[in-house]
This record gives structure tokens, C-alpha cells and sequence, in this order.
């Protein structure tokens, strides 16, 4: 018998059992989804009544101010994606060029020579991811409500990105990885007739020298966290070198093994891992196993070799994935080892392919926001993000924003980190 999963996408299974129990499992599944939709509808209306700018004053230095974060409702283990929104709204550069688009009206027979956006995921339905997720940019920071629901960007989501259908947890990078993708693709598809491209390039902050390509033309995406990876492998039996130039968006960094059982910084057994630590395992030259044996062109067959990393080109935005998560057996387990980051001054110019040719303050990177995985797997447990505006630290737990300090961010057992290059001197402070 078929897949009954396409109840959601209006994807009918045709062999049917006599007694009809694909299409009453179907309809069952069905009015589980509509009561939950129903559910948050009555919550966020409770919540909407209830609120009041007055829960959103605080007290800073003795003087009562508001505070003009607005929380991500959770639409049903929506919290890795509202990690993650919360994340890049405080990444100033990027979020600013989505929030100065024009508002669109979505492609229909009705709106010719009217400016619109293209997807190349369009189906029955016009969808726009772009135009969504400006709107739910534009709702944060306002100050003017409590928690956005981001309804609208999940249906897009929904219907361009089917891994994150339905409503289990998901892993928070992973969706930043194809949100990001999928923003780039439909930037590349031409505002009224001009491809966003050659809008980029009007932009003086994004000029040509900062932008990386990937899969394309440029795009705001590409000009603010693609960076260049130089892939350098030797085969060990003849010498021969080959050198391979690999687009990045964020950097996946492994935990060494010798600190996963340091769980605490304030744990006694051996040294505390460091973000250096990670970026070293990264780039530091490594010998190829047995399974992962190069094809020597010279030798003509697969020999041992070793390979290392250089960073060819740094981007604006370093992003910075910590692998928490590994297969065991059939189990997918998590690496709770604290790993200790700087929040000013990540100096980057040791991994660089040509140092020689970068400016003091051209490597050094501050922090601008922190995801952080609570729980024990990939496919449980909540997100929740840290992130700093305007010179404060919040804490953004779905709905829920609170104001912390830097002394309760170093001590987060950090997921994915986002590091803003520096534009000018502010300290001599480096990791």
C-alpha cells in the first residue's frame, strides 16, 4: 500500500483498503491538524488580550524603559525556526536590505507591470518566501505587540521546503542552511524585469570585491555569509597536490573527541574546549581514512592522502555551526560538551589562506547572536536564541523576550553562532 503522508499536500493515496482505513486514518490525521490550528488560534487570542505594553517595561539603570523585541509564537515545534528568524533580525546588514523592499503584490493575471515576485517554487498556489519573510522582519522590533505569529512564513515554508512539514521537531541548522538557499534562489529571479543582482550591486556596502557566488549570481545572501574555502589534498605515495576552491555560507565544526566528556566550564576533569579549539580541528591537516581514499591522477587509482582547509575569503557574517549531533548505531546522539566562545574579538587571520594580505582589523569578528539546543536529541528538546541590539543582550524563547547580560550568554552551550565582522576599531580584545 501507498504512503498515506500526502493527506497535508492534497496528494491522495488511490489503493485504498476495502474497508476505507487510509481515508479515516487520513481524516483523523486531519482533524488532529485542524485542532491544533484551532487550539493556538484560541491561545493567541487569549494571549493578545491579555498583553499590554506595559509587560514590556523594564528597569535599566534604575529607570523604567520598554523593551522593543517582539517574541515568535510557536505554532507547534516551530521553536527551531523562530531561533533562527529571531537570529538574522539581529543581524543588522542583512535584515535591513529585506526590510527596505518594497511591499509586493504576489504574481496573478491581475497585477501585469505591477512589481512582483518570482519563485522558482511556485505550484498552485503563488508563493513568495522573500516577501514573507520581510513581513516577519518588519513585525520584530517594533515594539508594538508582544509575539508575532510567523503563520504566513511557516505556510511558505511549508509548501517550498517538505522536509518541515507537519509539526515535529526539527534541527535549527538544517532549516537555516535551506532557508537560506531558498532566499537566495528566488533573489535570483528579477524584481520587474531587473534581476536583484544588478539591484545588489547598487548597494555601495555590498560592493563586487565582497560578494561569493554560490550556484549563481550574487545575492544580498552571498554578499553578506558566503566566504571561500581552499580544499588542499596530497596524495602520500607520489606527492601530487590538488587544490579545489569550495563557496561557503557557515562552517560546520566538529567537537574534538577529547572534550566531550567536559560538560560544564566549571567542571574539574581536564581543560575547558574552546572555539579555537574547533576551528583548529577544522583546518588542521588531516590524514584520510581507509573509506575515504583520494583518486590520485597521477597514480591513476585511489591512494592515501591528507587534506586541510584554508579560508580563501572571509564573509561579513561568520556563521558557525558546532556538530552536537552524531550518529551512533541507529541513534542519533548529542555532544553536550560546553565550548567556550568569545564575545568580542574572534580573530580569524591564523586560518587564512594568505594572511599577508588582510588589515589588522579586517579579521576580527564580534558576536552578534547565539542558537542554543536544550534537551538530549536532534528530535526533541526546544531552541531558544541570544542576540544583541543596540548595545543589549535579549533572550528570545518563542513568545517570550527577555533582557540577560554577557555574563549569562558566554555560559550557553552554543549550537550555531553568528559573528558581524568588525568595521572599526573597538578594542584589542581577541579569542
Amino acid at each position: 500500500m501507498e504512503s498515506i503522508e500526502g493527506y497535508r499536500c492534497d496528494d491522495f493515496v488511490v489503493n485504498d483498503t476495502k474497508l476505507g482505513l487510509v481515508q479515516k486514518v487520513r481524516e483523523h490525521l486531519q482533524n488532529l491538524e485542524n485542532s491544533a490550528f484551532t487550539a493556538d488560534r484560541h491561545r493567541k487570542r487569549k494571549l493578545l488580550e491579555n498583553s499590554t505594553l506595559n509587560s514590556k517595561l523594564l528597569k535599566v539603570n534604575g529607570s523604567t524603559t520598554a523593551i522593543c523585541a517582539t517574541g515568535l509564537r510557536n505554532l507547534g515545534n516551530t521553536c527551531f525556526m523562530n531561533a533562527i528568524l529571531q537570529s538574522l533580525s539581529n543581524i543588522e546588514q542583512f535584515c535591513c536590505y529585506f526590510k527596505e523592499l518594497p511591499a509586493v503584490e504576489l504574481r496573478n493575471g491581475k497585477t501585469a507591470g505591477r512589481r512582483t515576485y518570482h519563485t522558482r517554487s511556485q505550484g498552485d498556489n503563488n508563493v513568495s518566501l522573500v516577501e514573507e519573510f520581510r513581513k516577519t522582519l518588519c513585525a520584530l522590533w517594533q515594539g508594538s505587540q508582544t509575539a508575532f505569529s510567523p503563520e504566513s512564513l511557516f505556510y511558505v515554508v511549508w509548501k517550498i521546503m517538505p522536509n518541515f512539514r507537519g509539526y515535529q521537531q526539527q534541527d535549527a541548522h538544517e532549516f537555516m542552511r535551506y532557508l537560506l538557499d531558498h532566499l537566495h534562489l528566488e533573489l535570483q529571479g528579477g524584481f520587474n524585469g531587473v534581476s536583484r543582482s544588478a539591484i545588489l550591486q547598487e548597494n555601495s556596502t555590498l560592493s563586487a570585491s565582497n560578494k561569493c557566488c554560490i550556484n549563481g549570481a550574487s545575492t544580498v545572501v552571498t554578499a553578506i555569509f558566503g566566504g571561500i574555502l581552499q580544499n588542499e589534498v596530497n596524495c602520500l605515495i607520489c606527492g601530487t597536490e590538488s587544490r579545489k576552491f569550495d563557496p561557503f555560507l557557515d562552517l560546520s565544526l566538529d567537537i574534538p573527541s577529547q572534550f566531550r566528556s567536559k560538560r560544564s566550564k566549571n567542571q574539574e576533569n581536564g581543560p575547558v574546549c574552546s572555539l579555537r579549539d574547533c576551528l583548529r580541528s577544522f583546518t588542521d591537516l588531516e590524514e584520510l581514512d581507509e573509506t575515504e581514499l583520494y583518486m590520485c591522477h597521477k597514480c591513476k587509482k585511489k591512494q592515501k592522502s591528507t587534506k586541510k582547509f584554508w579560508i580563501q575569503k572571509l564573509p561579513k557574517v561568520l556563521c558557525l555551526h558546532l556538530k552536537r549531533f552524531h550518529w551512533t548505531a541507529y541513534l542519533r546522539n548529542k555532544v553536550d560538551t560546553y565550548v567556550e566562545f568569545p564575545l568580542r574579538g574572534l580573530d580569524m587571520k591564523c586560518y587564512l589562506l594568505e594572511p599577508e594580505n588582510s588589515g589588522p582589523e579586517s579579521c576580527l569578528y564580534d558576536l552578534a547572536a547565539v542558537v542554543v539546543h536544550h534537551g538530549s536529541g536532534v528530535g526533541s528538546g526546544h531552541y531558544t536564541a541570544y542576540a544583541t541590539h543596540e548595545g543589549r543582550w535579549f533572550h528570545f524563547n518563542d513568545s517570550t523576550v527577555t533582557l540577560t547580560d554577557e555574563e549569562t550568554v558566554v555560559k550557553a552551550k552554543a549550537y550555531i553562532l553568528f559573528y558581524v565582522e568588525r568595521q572599526a576599531k573597538a578594542g584589542s580584545d581577541k579569542l
